[in-house]
Protein backbone atom coordinates (compact mmCIF):
# COMPACT_ATOMS: atom_id res chain seq x y z
CA UNK A 1 0.00 0.00 0.00
CA UNK A 2 1.53 3.71 -0.92
CA UNK A 3 1.49 6.00 1.97
CA UNK A 4 -0.05 9.38 0.38
CA UNK A 5 1.32 12.17 1.46
CA UNK A 6 -1.12 15.45 1.85
CA UNK A 7 0.15 19.13 1.40
CA UNK A 8 -2.26 21.77 2.48
CA UNK A 9 -4.21 22.14 -0.84
CA UNK A 10 -3.58 18.80 -3.40
CA UNK A 11 -5.94 19.15 -6.20
CA UNK A 12 -6.81 15.92 -8.32
CA UNK A 13 -9.25 13.86 -10.45
CA UNK A 14 -10.67 11.01 -9.73
CA UNK A 15 -13.47 9.79 -12.22
CA UNK A 16 -17.15 8.07 -11.59
CA UNK A 17 -18.77 6.87 -14.48
CA UNK A 18 -15.78 8.78 -16.37
CA UNK A 19 -16.80 12.35 -15.27
CA UNK A 20 -13.93 13.80 -14.01
CA UNK A 21 -15.00 14.95 -10.11
CA UNK A 22 -12.73 17.55 -8.64
CA UNK A 23 -11.80 17.11 -5.32
CA UNK A 24 -10.07 19.57 -3.07
CA UNK A 25 -8.30 18.26 0.42
CA UNK A 26 -7.16 20.07 3.96
CA UNK A 27 -5.35 17.44 6.41
CA UNK A 28 -5.54 17.99 10.29
CA UNK A 29 -3.12 16.17 11.92
CA UNK A 30 -3.23 15.27 15.88
CA UNK A 31 -0.81 14.32 18.38
CA UNK A 32 -0.42 10.01 19.49
CA UNK A 33 -3.82 9.61 21.03
CA UNK A 34 -5.35 12.18 20.84
CA UNK A 35 -8.77 13.54 19.48
CA UNK A 36 -9.05 17.28 20.28
CA UNK A 37 -8.81 19.85 17.55
CA UNK A 38 -6.29 22.67 18.09
CA UNK A 39 -7.88 25.32 17.99
CA UNK A 40 -5.75 27.15 15.37
CA UNK A 41 -5.95 24.13 13.36
CA UNK A 42 -9.97 24.85 13.82
CA UNK A 43 -9.14 28.28 12.39
CA UNK A 44 -6.85 27.11 9.43
CA UNK A 45 -9.72 24.57 8.29
CA UNK A 46 -12.75 26.91 8.97
CA UNK A 47 -10.78 29.78 6.68
CA UNK A 48 -10.11 27.29 4.27
CA UNK A 49 -13.63 26.30 3.70
CA UNK A 50 -14.88 29.97 3.63
CA UNK A 51 -12.00 30.70 0.90
CA UNK A 52 -12.91 27.97 -1.40
CA UNK A 53 -15.83 29.43 -3.93
CA UNK A 54 -18.90 28.29 -1.78
CA UNK A 55 -20.80 27.53 -4.97
CA UNK A 56 -19.18 25.23 -6.58
CA UNK A 57 -19.18 22.97 -3.12
CA UNK A 58 -21.37 19.49 -3.80
CA UNK A 59 -20.78 17.83 -0.41
CA UNK A 60 -18.25 17.44 2.38
CA UNK A 61 -16.48 14.17 3.14
CA UNK A 62 -14.56 13.45 6.62
CA UNK A 63 -12.55 10.55 7.00
CA UNK A 64 -10.21 9.48 9.88
CA UNK A 65 -6.98 7.83 10.31
CA UNK A 66 -4.59 6.57 12.65
CA UNK A 67 -1.09 5.09 12.84
CA UNK A 68 -0.10 1.69 12.98
CA UNK A 69 0.54 1.49 16.60
CA UNK A 70 -2.23 -0.25 18.30
CA UNK A 71 -4.77 -3.11 18.20
CA UNK A 72 -7.44 -2.14 15.26
CA UNK A 73 -10.83 -2.25 17.27
CA UNK A 74 -8.85 0.55 19.46
CA UNK A 75 -8.01 2.72 15.99
CA UNK A 76 -11.04 2.56 14.46
CA UNK A 77 -12.81 4.17 17.74
CA UNK A 78 -10.23 6.61 17.37
CA UNK A 79 -10.49 7.44 13.89
CA UNK A 80 -13.97 7.22 14.59
CA UNK A 81 -13.59 10.06 17.36
CA UNK A 82 -11.55 12.26 15.57
CA UNK A 83 -13.38 12.66 12.58
CA UNK A 84 -16.71 13.47 15.02
CA UNK A 85 -14.78 16.25 16.29
CA UNK A 86 -13.71 17.74 13.09
CA UNK A 87 -17.23 17.33 11.91
CA UNK A 88 -18.19 18.99 15.25
CA UNK A 89 -16.04 21.77 14.44
CA UNK A 90 -17.13 22.87 11.11
CA UNK A 91 -20.38 22.64 12.06
CA UNK A 92 -20.13 25.14 14.83
CA UNK A 93 -18.43 27.46 12.59
CA UNK A 94 -21.70 28.01 10.30
CA UNK A 95 -20.54 24.95 8.21
CA UNK A 96 -23.99 23.71 7.16
CA UNK A 97 -24.56 20.15 8.52
CA UNK A 98 -26.50 19.45 5.24
CA UNK A 99 -23.49 18.85 2.46
CA UNK A 100 -21.62 16.87 4.82
CA UNK A 101 -22.29 13.02 3.68
CA UNK A 102 -19.50 11.01 5.06
CA UNK A 103 -18.14 10.84 9.06
CA UNK A 104 -16.08 7.54 8.29
CA UNK A 105 -12.92 6.32 10.94
CA UNK A 106 -10.70 4.22 8.57
CA UNK A 107 -8.54 2.88 11.44
CA UNK A 108 -5.22 2.30 10.98
CA UNK A 109 -2.89 3.11 7.96
CA UNK A 110 -0.27 0.05 7.75
CA UNK A 111 3.21 1.00 7.04
CA UNK A 112 4.89 -1.15 4.35
CA UNK A 113 7.95 -3.07 5.60
CA UNK A 114 10.72 -1.51 3.79
CA UNK A 115 9.77 1.60 5.34
CA UNK A 116 12.52 1.57 8.41
CA UNK A 117 13.77 5.75 7.99
CA UNK A 118 11.37 8.31 9.57
CA UNK A 119 9.52 6.43 11.07
CA UNK A 120 8.00 8.95 13.35
CA UNK A 121 7.40 11.57 10.67
CA UNK A 122 5.66 8.82 8.41
CA UNK A 123 3.14 7.84 11.20
CA UNK A 124 3.05 11.46 12.16
CA UNK A 125 1.29 11.85 8.88
CA UNK A 126 -0.99 9.06 9.09
CA UNK A 127 -2.38 10.64 12.07
CA UNK A 128 -4.81 12.64 10.53
CA UNK A 129 -8.24 13.81 9.68
CA UNK A 130 -8.82 14.22 5.53
CA UNK A 131 -11.80 16.96 4.94
CA UNK A 132 -12.52 16.19 1.40
CA UNK A 133 -14.54 18.68 -0.47
CA UNK A 134 -16.21 17.64 -3.63
CA UNK A 135 -16.35 20.54 -6.36
CA UNK A 136 -19.09 21.05 -9.17
CA UNK A 137 -17.44 21.22 -12.36
CA UNK A 138 -16.20 24.48 -13.34
CA UNK A 139 -19.47 26.17 -15.60
CA UNK A 140 -19.15 25.35 -19.72
CA UNK A 141 -18.05 28.93 -20.97
CA UNK A 142 -22.27 29.82 -22.85
CA UNK A 143 -21.12 32.97 -24.91
CA UNK A 144 -23.03 35.35 -26.99
CA UNK A 145 -20.93 38.25 -27.16
CA UNK A 146 -19.84 40.03 -30.16
CA UNK A 147 -15.70 39.08 -30.98
CA UNK A 148 -15.59 36.13 -28.34
CA UNK A 149 -15.92 32.52 -29.48
CA UNK A 150 -15.37 29.55 -27.63
CA UNK A 151 -13.17 27.78 -30.49
CA UNK A 152 -11.55 28.69 -33.58
CA UNK A 153 -12.97 28.46 -36.81
CA UNK A 154 -12.73 30.17 -40.24
CA UNK A 155 -14.62 32.91 -40.04
CA UNK A 156 -11.92 34.41 -37.50
CA UNK A 157 -10.55 37.60 -37.99
CA UNK A 158 -8.09 40.00 -36.65
CA UNK A 159 -9.34 40.98 -33.17
CA UNK A 160 -11.24 37.97 -32.21
CA UNK A 161 -11.44 36.85 -29.03
CA UNK A 162 -10.89 32.86 -28.07
CA UNK A 163 -12.62 32.08 -24.61
CA UNK A 164 -12.12 27.89 -24.35
CA UNK A 165 -14.45 26.41 -21.77
CA UNK A 166 -11.64 24.24 -20.03
CA UNK A 167 -9.19 27.23 -19.66
CA UNK A 168 -10.62 28.62 -15.99
CA UNK A 169 -8.95 28.76 -13.25
CA UNK A 170 -9.18 27.92 -9.69
CA UNK A 171 -9.19 31.16 -7.40
CA UNK A 172 -5.80 32.30 -6.56
CA UNK A 173 -3.89 29.64 -8.95
CA UNK A 174 -2.07 29.62 -12.14
CA UNK A 175 -1.79 25.90 -12.32
CA UNK A 176 -2.48 24.52 -15.69
CA UNK A 177 -5.18 21.47 -14.96
CA UNK A 178 -5.55 18.70 -17.06
CA UNK A 179 -8.61 19.44 -19.01
CA UNK A 180 -6.67 23.05 -19.69
CA UNK A 181 -3.66 21.07 -20.87
CA UNK A 182 -5.88 18.85 -23.07
CA UNK A 183 -7.30 21.99 -24.28
CA UNK A 184 -4.34 23.39 -25.11
CA UNK A 185 -3.00 20.74 -26.94
CA UNK A 186 -6.14 21.29 -30.10
CA UNK A 187 -5.25 24.90 -29.56
CA UNK A 188 -1.30 24.02 -30.05
CA UNK A 189 -2.14 21.12 -33.17
CA UNK A 190 -4.77 24.11 -34.99
CA UNK A 191 -1.96 26.85 -34.81
CA UNK A 192 0.92 24.48 -36.41
CA UNK A 193 -1.67 23.47 -39.13
CA UNK A 194 -2.32 27.25 -39.74
CA UNK A 195 0.81 29.58 -39.09
CA UNK A 196 -0.23 32.71 -40.09
CA UNK A 197 -2.26 32.67 -37.06
CA UNK A 198 -0.63 35.35 -34.24
CA UNK A 199 -2.24 35.48 -30.91
CA UNK A 200 -1.59 37.18 -27.48
CA UNK A 201 -2.84 35.45 -24.74
CA UNK A 202 -4.53 37.21 -22.42
CA UNK A 203 -4.45 36.58 -18.88
CA UNK A 204 -7.15 37.76 -16.04
CA UNK A 205 -8.98 37.53 -12.77
CA UNK A 206 -12.00 37.75 -10.63
CA UNK A 207 -13.01 38.60 -7.13
CA UNK A 208 -10.09 41.50 -6.29
CA UNK A 209 -10.63 44.68 -3.67
CA UNK A 210 -11.19 47.73 -5.78
CA UNK A 211 -8.09 48.93 -4.53
CA UNK A 212 -6.25 46.04 -6.63
CA UNK A 213 -5.86 45.80 -10.19
CA UNK A 214 -4.01 41.93 -10.23
CA UNK A 215 -4.02 39.18 -7.40
CA UNK A 216 -1.50 37.35 -5.67
CA UNK A 217 -0.48 34.28 -6.70
CA UNK A 218 -1.14 31.60 -3.99
CA UNK A 219 2.41 29.55 -4.98
CA UNK A 220 3.92 32.47 -5.77
CA UNK A 221 2.78 34.78 -3.17
CA UNK A 222 3.24 37.56 -5.89
CA UNK A 223 0.99 40.12 -6.54
CA UNK A 224 1.31 38.74 -10.40
CA UNK A 225 -1.99 36.25 -10.94
CA UNK A 226 -3.11 36.98 -14.53
CA UNK A 227 0.46 37.38 -15.46
CA UNK A 228 1.27 34.23 -14.24
CA UNK A 229 -1.87 32.25 -15.73
CA UNK A 230 -0.92 33.85 -19.33
CA UNK A 231 2.28 33.14 -19.23
CA UNK A 232 1.36 29.57 -18.26
CA UNK A 233 0.02 29.10 -21.21
CA UNK A 234 2.90 30.53 -23.51
CA UNK A 235 5.01 28.77 -21.97
CA UNK A 236 3.12 25.35 -22.86
CA UNK A 237 1.82 26.57 -26.08
CA UNK A 238 5.70 26.93 -27.20
CA UNK A 239 6.67 23.25 -25.15
CA UNK A 240 4.22 21.53 -27.88
CA UNK A 241 6.55 23.54 -30.42
CA UNK A 242 4.54 26.30 -31.24
CA UNK A 243 7.02 29.10 -32.38
CA UNK A 244 7.32 31.68 -29.65
CA UNK A 245 7.94 34.38 -32.10
CA UNK A 246 3.44 34.41 -32.96
CA UNK A 247 3.09 34.51 -29.44
CA UNK A 248 3.07 37.68 -26.55
CA UNK A 249 1.21 37.47 -23.62
CA UNK A 250 -0.40 39.74 -20.79
CA UNK A 251 -1.82 39.64 -17.72
CA UNK A 252 -4.46 42.51 -17.67
CA UNK A 253 -5.66 41.59 -14.00
CA UNK A 254 -9.36 42.25 -13.16
CA UNK A 255 -9.79 45.13 -16.11
CA UNK A 256 -11.98 43.29 -18.58
CA UNK A 257 -14.18 41.42 -16.45
CA UNK A 258 -17.21 39.46 -18.61
CA UNK A 259 -20.16 40.56 -16.74
CA UNK A 260 -20.97 37.05 -16.57
CA UNK A 261 -20.06 35.50 -12.86
CA UNK A 262 -16.57 35.53 -11.24
CA UNK A 263 -15.96 31.96 -12.89
CA UNK A 264 -15.64 33.05 -16.49
CA UNK A 265 -13.24 36.15 -14.90
CA UNK A 266 -10.65 33.27 -13.60
CA UNK A 267 -9.42 33.04 -17.52
CA UNK A 268 -7.37 32.97 -19.75
CA UNK A 269 -7.94 34.23 -23.79
CA UNK A 270 -6.67 33.80 -26.90
CA UNK A 271 -6.73 36.48 -28.87
CA UNK A 272 -5.70 36.83 -32.95
CA UNK A 273 -3.36 39.62 -33.62
CA UNK A 274 -2.19 38.71 -37.16
CA UNK A 275 -3.40 36.39 -39.73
Amino acid sequence: MMIRFFSLLLFFFISFGGIAQEEIVHSIYFDTNKSEVDPKKTTELVDFIKKTDSTRIESIQIFGYCDDIGKDEYNRKLSTERANKVKNKIIENGITNKIIVTIEGKGRILIEDDILDNLPAVRSKNRRVDIVLNMKPLPKVELKIPGVYTTFNKENIVGDRILLSDMLFERGSSVLTLKCKNELDKVAKMLQKHKNIHIEIQGHICCTPPNHKEAIDKDTKKRKLSHNRAEKVYKYLILKKVAKERLTFKGYGNTKPLGKGPELDRRVELVITKM
